[in-house]
C-alpha cells in the first residue's frame, strides 16, 4: 500500500514538473494556451486545466444539486443585506443590473453570445448529415458515432434483464446540446416572478436566450422594459418613479446597433431590411459548404469556436445577471428570483406543494454538455464494457468536432485520456 502511495505522489509530481518544464520553454506559457480555444471546460475550476479527470457519474434523483457558494457565505451575505436595509431603508440602488438598467460592458457581450448559439445550432445541424448521433432508448446515454457502445451503464427501466446494455436509436440535435427552457420575464425587476396562475400566459424561451435578452438583446418577438433611470428600494420593495414609455421606444436609438428578427427556429430564413446583416454575423466557417472532406474540417472548426465563444461569454453575463436553478429538478429561471410556478416533480416535492427549490445556478445548469465516451477511430471495434476505465470522455459537441475533423482543444486532453494506450481485451489481465 505505502508503495502505491509513493508511486501516485512520484507520478504527480513528474507531471507537474513536466508541466513547469514546457512553461519554461515556451516563454511562461503552454503551447495553445493562449489560443482562442482557451476555456476552462465544464466543471474544471482549477488553477490547472490541462489536468482534468473525467466528469463525476450522474447522482442520485433524491440528492440535491451541491450549491455553488457555501451555505455559510450566503447567510452571511443576507445578514448583511438585512443590517443595510436596517439602516437605510430608502434607498437608490446604484449597480446595475439591480437597479434596472443595463450592465454597459455586457451589451455587446450578449450579442455576441446570441450568434454565438445561432451559428452553434447551424453548424450542428449540418454535421448531423455526416457524424450520427445515437441515443439510448430507456436512459439519457448519448454517443457520438455509426455504432453504439457496450459499455454497460443503461439505468432505465428494467436495466437488469439487459444487463445494463444500451438499446440504441438515432438521435438529433437536442442530444448533443441541452437548452433549458425557462419564463421570460418583461420587467425583470418591477415584477420578477411569475406566479402560478400565469404558467400558461408568459412565454417560456431558451434560457441562454432569455439571459441574452435581460443582458441587453433586443428581439421584436420577446419584448422587455428598459429604463433610463434606476429604481429605489423602500424596505425591500422596489419604486420605479421611470416613466413608462411605448414598446416601439424601448429600442436602442442607433439603428446600427439593433439586433434584426430572428425565428426561433433556427432552419428558417433569416433576412430583414438591411440586406446581408444576418448573414455577416454567423461565423463565416459555418456557412461554407460541407460537401467537401476539407469543407467538413472547416466547419467542424467553426463550430466549436462556436460553441467555445458562447460559452466564455455567458460565463461573463452569470456573474452580473442572476440565474437560479432547482436543487433537484433541471428547471432554470433568468433573473432577480425565481418563479412560484408549483411544477416540479423531482424528489420531495410534496414538501414544498411542488415549488421549485431555488438555487443559485452554474454554467452546467444553463448548457447541459451531455458528456460522452470519446471514441479515438471510428472505424474500429465499439468501446468494450472491460476497457472502460482506459476510455476518456468529452463534451458532445466537441466529440462531434473532433470526429469531423476539428483539432482537440489542449483543454479537453486529460479528460479525453489521449496520453492513455487502451490494451487489447486479451490484454487487459497483464496491465498493473
Amino acid at each position: 500500500m505505502l508503495l502505491v502511495k509513493k508511486m501516485s505522489l512520484c507520478r504527480f509530481i513528474h507531471c507537474r514538473c513536466l508541466h513547469h518544464v514546457r512553461r519554461h520553454f515556451h516563454g511562461g506559457r503552454v503551447p495553445g494556451e493562449d489560443e482562442g480555444l482557451r476555456v476552462i471546460p465544464f466543471g474544471g475550476e482549477t488553477d490547472d486545466p490541462l489536468y482534468i479527470d473525467l466528469p463525476e457519474p450522474r447522482r442520485s434523483k433524491s440528492e440535491r444539486k451541491p450549491y455553488p457558494t457555501p451555505m455559510k457565505t450566503l447567510i452571511k451575505r443576507a445578514k448583511e443585506e438585512r443590517e443595510l436595509m436596517k439602516l437605510n431603508p430608502c434607498r437608490v440602488l446604484e449597480h446595475p443590473p439591480d437597479n434596472g438598467l443595463l450592465v454597459p460592458e455586457l451589451v455587446e457581450v450578449s450579442k455576441q453570445v446570441y450568434w454565438a448559439r445561432e451559428s452553434l445550432l447551424i453548424g450542428i445541424s449540418k454535421l448531423l448529415d455526416f457524424i450520427p448521433v445515437l441515443r439510448c432508448r430507456f436512459c439519457s446515454e448519448v454517443h457520438i458515432g455509426h455504432v453504439g457502445h457496450e459499455i454497460r451503464t443503461c439505468t432505465g427501466p428494467k436495466s437488469g434483464f439487459r444487463s445494463a446494455m444500451h438499446d440504441w436509436r438515432k438521435g438529433g440535435l437536442a442530444d448533443v446540446v441541452f437548452f433549458p427552457k425557462c419564463f421570460h420575464l418583461f420587467d425583470r425587476v418591477g415584477k420578477p416572478r411569475v406566479v402560478h396562475n400565469e404558467k400558461f400566459d408568459v412565454p417560456r424561451i431558451s434560457a441562454i436566450l432569455e439571459l441574452c435578452i435581460q443582458a441587453g438583446v433586443n428581439l421584436e418577438q420577446y419584448p422587455v422594459r428598459r429604463r433610463t433611470k434606476p429604481v429605489y428600494c423602500i424596505e425591500g420593495r422596489i419604486a420605479d418613479f421611470d416613466p413608462v414609455v411605448d414598446d416601439s421606444a424601448n429600442q436602442d436609438k442607433d439603428p446600427s446597433d439593433e439586433i434584426p428578427q430572428r425565428s426561433s427556429d433556427f432552419g428558417t430564413d433569416m433576412e430583414d431590411g438591411k440586406g446581408n446583416l444576418v448573414e455577416n454575423h454567423i461565423h463565416p466557417l459555418v456557412k461554407l459548404n460541407s460537401k467537401e472532406e476539407e469543407s467538413l474540417k472547416h466547419l467542424s472548426a467553426g463550430t466549436m469556436e462556436s460553441w467555445f465563444e458562447m460559452i466564455s461569454g455567458t460565463r461573463k453575463m452569470m456573474e452580473k445577471y442572476s440565474v437560479w436553478t432547482c436543487g433537484f429538478c433541471p428547471e432554470v429561471q433568468v433573473g432577480p428570483k425565481g418563479h412560484k410556478v408549483r411544477m416540479c416533480k423531482a424528489s420531495k416535492h410534496q414538501s414544498r406543494d411542488g415549488l421549485h427549490a431555488w438555487q443559485e445556478a452554474t454554467i452546467d445548469d444553463l448548457v447541459g454538455p451531455n458528456y460522452v465516451w470519446h471514441v479515438r477511430d471510428p472505424s474500429a471495434t465499439p468501446l468494450s464494457n472491460t476497457l472502460k476505465r482506459y476510455y476518456g470522455k468529452a463534451p458532445a459537441v466537441i466529440e462531434l468536432c473532433v470526429q469531423a475533423g476539428a483539432p482537440v482543444p489542449e483543454q479537453y486532453r486529460s479528460m479525453m485520456r489521449l496520453d492513455v494506450v487502451p490494451p487489447d481485451i486479451d490484454e487487459v489481465d497483464l496491465v498493473a
